[in-house]
């Protein structure tokens, strides 16, 4: 039997994230958006289930497959699949740990942040840089830890 070696280019449909997470105090002034959230981290792969609810109670349920472009958890290839509900039955019976969260996101002084409260209480801050270089942390965001290089406290590890 021969082996056969795939070539993929893991970011013909992929959106490139650059993420700098922190452990934070509190939550600033400057909600614009809460969101309830609910991760199902599909064992064994690198495959994320999400839900997102919003305030009024629509949702949105989506196939997340995550690529590290390198060491460590800052830099990853994102690919999304929107799910109608029979999609989300059929996948959400696979084995999966889950984190579930708020999510607040603060749009102040030109800086947009995510801050997701999570289900022990912790607060942790998200900052996407895009294609940017990452710019200085926003003064306002009372910053406990920085956590970006830290593999415990990225969503498949903190999920049960």
């Amino acid at each position: 039997m021969s082996e056969h070696v795939f070539m993929v280019d893991v970011l013909k449909y992929a959106v490139v994230e650059r993420e700098r997470r922190f452990v934070v105090a509190g939550i600033p002034e400057g909600v614009t958006q809460t969101l309830r959230i609910e991760d199902y981290y599909i064992e064994h792969t690198r495959l994320r289930l999400r839900q997102v609810i919003a305030a009024d109670g629509s949702f949105t349920r989506k196939l997340g497959h995550k690529v590290r472009l390198g060491q460590g958890a800052s830099t990853i290839a994102c690919t999304s699949m929107y799910l109608d509900e029979e999609e989300w039955n059929v996948l959400l019976r696979l084995p999966h740990r889950t984190l579930h969260k708020t999510r607040h996101i603060v749009e102040r002084e030109g800086a947009v942040v995510a801050i997701d409260a999570l289900d022990d209480g912790t607060l942790l801050a998200e900052i996407d840089d895009g294609d940017s270089a990452p710019g200085p942390v926003p003064i306002w965001l009372d910053v406990l830890q920085d956590v970006t290089h830290d593999e415990a406290w990225t969503g498949a590890s903190r999920a049960c």
